[in-house]
């Protein structure tokens, strides 16, 4: 691969990864607002799915949530 090649390619990884940041910093935002508007629901719901995501990641949550 030239150099030229590989820059270019870095570049295009770069943007990929500012378009993945931008993508879940908005997830997140309308998380917050539908928290904000829904409550406890929300929260399970979107705790619910986030495991799933994790479960299917091969990440375990047990040893992070919290307990009482």
């Amino acid at each position: 691969m030239t150099d030229e090649r590989r820059i270019k390619t870095m570049e295009v990884m770069e943007q990929m990864n500012e378009q993945e940041m931008k993508k879940v910093a908005m997830e997140k935002y309308t998380n917050i607002q539908r928290i904000k508007k829904y409550g406890d629901k929300e929260i399970e719901y979107q705790e619910k799915i986030l495991k799933a995501e994790l479960a299917m990641l091969g990440i375990s949550t047990e040893d992070l949530d919290l307990t009482e």
